[in-house]
């Protein structure tokens, strides 16, 4: 009896300070507010998709913090990616939303970024953005072959769009006339119902739902997507189809890569490895929410999730063949990006 007094004594003992840190990490975020930083304004696929997690996250995180979209846009995203690296507190009350070539931005040696994408701590990827570029129903060009031989005029205002474009020019021979004078694409719709250009590329969920009625009456037509094939459209060629040889191919690979990381979700370096997992549990949980599934089809939302470990992993180890590498930076510099 002694020793089972003195072995349940021990127990006891041991499960007091693991019982105090459980409630001392549930009560992290108690009445606090995480702000969630978009690299755009209030429109769009980004600020659509914070305002959907914004929403929602909160309930899932020990403390059940409130949430706040911070809309930063500039720099083509650097300015709100800067913000979280150098400038946000380091301890998990601001995340942010890549702006997704900012990778490839890094790839590419581009001047601007004062961070480093690989060592954000990546909470998770609500959806892959294989973006489709479409042209007004007024435009010579009506479907992108119809651009190896006439001009058609793009509004291409990111850093995305401006590469991608140049790309398509260089490899595969297409004459895109880029306008970057836009900012974002609530503009360029509007400059391309008054004829100022003639297309401009968002992701295929945000068409759909903003722009349901120009779908239903024809008034605009879808002519490429930049990555994989989005649901639905997988008659619609892609870039790396349009690629006039291998090679060519290969580098267009280089800029398709952004679709990959589509809407991801990361906050600072330096942020505790077990507030880091509060998120990514939060993250995920989220995903299963009945509550968050129905907002998400109201607001015709696509949902392609991905957990945050396996970005940390991607970012760890994506590479590309040097060579292609530096003929990718021909492309940047084409664009007037390096």
């Amino acid at each position: 009896m002694i020793v089972l007094r003195c072995f349940a004594s021990f127990v006891v003992a041991a499960l007091v300070p693991w019982a105090a840190s459980v409630q001392a990490r549930a009560q992290v975020f108690s009445g606090r507010t995480i702000a969630v930083v978009v690299p755009s304004g209030a429109s769009g696929g980004y600020d659509s998709y914070a305002r959907l997690l914004a929403r929602h996250m909160g309930r899932h995180i020990p403390g059940k913090p409130g949430f706040v979209v911070q809309n930063m846009p500039g720099g083509a995203g650097v300015r709100a990616a800067d913000y979280i690296f150098n400038v946000a507190g380091q301890d998990g009350t601001a995340i942010g939303m890549l702006e997704q070539a900012l990778h490839l931005r890094q790839v590419l040696e581009l001047p601007g970024l004062r961070g480093d994408v690989r060592k954000y701590n990546w909470i998770g990827r609500l959806v892959s953005n294989s973006a489709v570029l479409y042209a007004w129903h007024t435009a010579k060009v009506q479907r992108i072959e119809d651009a190896f031989t006439s001009e058609l005029i793009v509004s291409a205002s990111g850093t995305a769009p401006r590469l991608n474009w140049t790309a398509l020019n260089m490899l595969a021979d297409t004459k895109l006339r880029m306008i970057t004078g836009y900012e974002g694409p609530a503009a360029a719709k509007i400059a391309m119902e008054r004829g100022e250009v003639e297309a401009t590329a968002q992701p295929w969920p945000v068409i759909r739902r903003e722009n349901a009625d120009w779908l239903r009456d024809k008034k605009i037509n879808l002519l490429v997507q930049t990555g994989d094939h989005n649901q639905g459209l997988e008659h619609l060629p892609r870039m790396t189809d349009l690629a006039k040889s291998e090679e060519n191919r290969k580098i267009l690979e280089i800029f398709a890569a952004p679709a990959f990381i589509g809407r991801s979700i990361f906050t600072a370096p330096n942020v505790a490895a077990d507030r880091v997992e509060l998120l990514r549990n939060a993250f995920d949980q989220m995903l299963k929410d009945p509550e968050f599934i129905a907002d998400a089809n109201k607001a015709n939302l696509d949902i392609e999730a991905l957990p945050g470990r396996e970005l940390q992993t991607y970012f760890a180890t994506v590479s590309f063949a040097p060579p292609l590498v530096v003929r990718a930076r021909e492309v940047a510099e084409r664009a007037g990006l390096k």
